[in-house]
């Protein structure tokens, strides 16, 4: 059996799955972050959790301080109707923090639970293809962002609109989600989901309000480490809409994401093709395409996709990133550093940019430069998996054992449902049983075999494979993901988790031919591009 997901806290059922809150049948208004704060709690037990603690795990990346913790706790008793005087539910605990004020106990699952996802989608982290370290240079692909053509816009206005009852009152709550779910930070993500919905208990069927509560539902996995079950739920509001709406570019765009978020990367890939097919000035669309060409190896194809969008460039969030990595993997690292250190300077409460620039040193061997890159994002409180990976690969290059066992354990606590997390600390802690390693190894490999995730994760399968004492089968998994278009040579140079395999003939054979492919792609851009975005500023 797993974790439990459904408590009883004195006389609430609280059900974490489906984000419900009931007291003797009533379903309570305790939703966005006010149940993501009453989640946390419930799982602590009664323990006493400080502030920082909460800030953390709660609101990041978002950087707020002790007053807007307390406001929200505030909300949360008012929802519970709990009284912070004479509390039933939520004690503050003077100088430390807050306690529950008894320990949850579980209840047995008597609810249909929303499908579980794979193994292989448990392995995505921060939109799909915002994976770790392996995962080639920048986690940039959220050019789905919120920035849907004008074509797109049109028509999903058109269809609120065409709901006379409430409409006013309706399109108002939408257009508030709309500008909280185009921030990008947790908490106005969960403010977005909050408006969304009441929309839709005023309008049901509202095509826009459907749409926008989708892909605000994939960004809680793709961006705020929540479980899989979310992009689930994605697809099913995306698919509602489509099968009202076949030709409705923006539902198309939702679904696309809400595989993205799982690693299917093919289904993905339909999703956002076909939205573009349906309204060409889809820029989000066509850039979202670009990115997941890139993770195919589809070099120039990413390339072009990315430099082709029929409205303002601006609009596309990342998309300076997404041409940076381009770039990078045909062999113009220079072109590509001016973005990443431009991104990095100019957006510094973003994660993307955080995760991106001390990404690029390491993969070109500048290691100090990297860590003092690493040492500014972590202290911009950017709170992501990916920063904690790389800052433990970092320390093992530098020799330092006990920061980077910390550093994947951290890891491991921000995505605990991810795969390659739990993976590369075992392997760090020495603590891998080779009948593990390699039980686990084939689960991987035959859901990639399936169609499942990334090529970048038969990385992963590789050094299972290699942990569990079979070097050969490393190796020809590290062949697979090149032969599946994985692109990144100077990261698998560079990494310290490949040092052991780099001495294999096998493993030169497999950097030559991902020099080879790259030099294909390249000679496949238009010179005339190449030109323009290589010259010097």
């Amino acid at each position: 059996m797993g974790d439990p997901t459904r408590f009883r806290l004195e006389d609430l059922a609280i059900d974490l799955e489906r984000q419900r809150v009931e007291r003797a049948g009533e379903v309570l208004n305790v939703a966005g972050l006010s149940f993501q704060l009453l989640r946390y709690l419930v799982l602590q037990g009664d323990r006493v959790v400080g502030f920082d603690e909460l800030i953390e795990r709660v609101w990041a990346p978002a950087v707020v301080n002790e007053e807007t913790v307390t406001q929200r706790v505030k909300l949360l008793r008012q929802a519970l109707g709990d009284d912070g005087r004479q509390p039933r539910y939520l004690r503050s605990v003077r100088g430390q923090g807050y306690q529950l004020c008894a320990r949850p106990q579980p209840l047995d699952d008597d609810v249909e639970p929303v499908p579980k996802a794979s193994f292989a989608a448990s392995r995505r982290w921060s939109r799909a293809a915002v994976a770790v370290v392996i995962v080639t240079a920048v986690a940039v692909g959220l050019a789905i962002a919120w920035t849907s053509g004008d074509a797109e816009k049109t028509k999903t206005n058109a269809m609120a609109s065409s709901v006379p009852s409430g409409a006013s009152g309706t399109a108002s709550l939408i257009e508030r989600a709309d500008y909280y779910a185009g921030i990008g930070q947790r908490d106005n993500n969960e403010r977005a989901i909050e408006l969304y919905e009441r929309a839709l208990q005023e309008q049901p069927d509202n095509a826009r309000a459907l749409v926008g509560l989708s892909r605000s539902y994939g960004a809680r996995v793709c961006l705020f480490n929540f479980p899989p079950e979310w992009a689930a739920r994605a697809q099913q509001l995306a698919e509602r809409v489509i099968h009202a709406h076949p030709d409705q570019a923006a539902a198309y765009a939702a679904l696309g994401y809400s595989h993205d978020c799982r690693g299917r990367i093919d289904e993905a890939l339909a999703g956002y093709e076909r939205a573009v097919a349906l309204d060409p000035a889809a820029d989000g669309s066509r850039a979202s395409a670009a990115y997941l060409y890139d993770r195919k190896g589809r070099l120039a194809d990413a390339l072009i996709a990315n430099t082709s969008l029929r409205g303002d460039p601006a609009r596309v969030r990342f998309l300076q990133l997404q041409i940076a990595n381009n770039l990078d993997l045909l062999g113009y690292p220079q072109a590509a550093e001016t973005r990443y250190r431009q991104s990095f300077e100019l957006y510094p409460d973003n994660v993307f940019s955080n995760l991106a620039w001390p990404r690029y040193l390491f993969r070109h061997g500048r290691l100090s430069e990297a860590q003092a890159a690493l040492d500014v994002a972590q202290k911009r409180g950017t709170a992501h998996a990916d920063l904690h990976l790389l800052a433990a690969e970092l320390a093992r290059l530098q020799g330092d054992a006990a920061t980077a066992t910390g550093a994947y354990q951290e890891a491991v606590a921000l995505r605990p449902q991810s795969s390659l997390p739990t993976t590369l600390a075992r392997i760090d802690a020495g603590r891998v049983d080779a009948a593990w390693a390699r039980a686990r190894a084939e689960t991987l490999a035959a859901e990639l075999d399936a169609g499942a995730g990334y090529p970048s994760d038969w990385l992963e399968v590789a050094l299972l494979r290699d942990a569990g004492g079979d070097r050969a089968a490393a190796l020809r998994a590290l062949q697979r993901a090149i032969d599946a278009g994985y692109s990144d040579a100077d990261y698998l140079q560079v990494s310290p988790l490949f040092k052991p395999m780099a001495d294999e003939p096998a493993f030169a054979r497999g950097i030559d031919a991902i020099h080879r492919h790259n030099a294909a792609e390249r000679a496949k851009v238009p010179p005339a591009l190449l030109v323009r975005l290589t010259a010097s500023p």
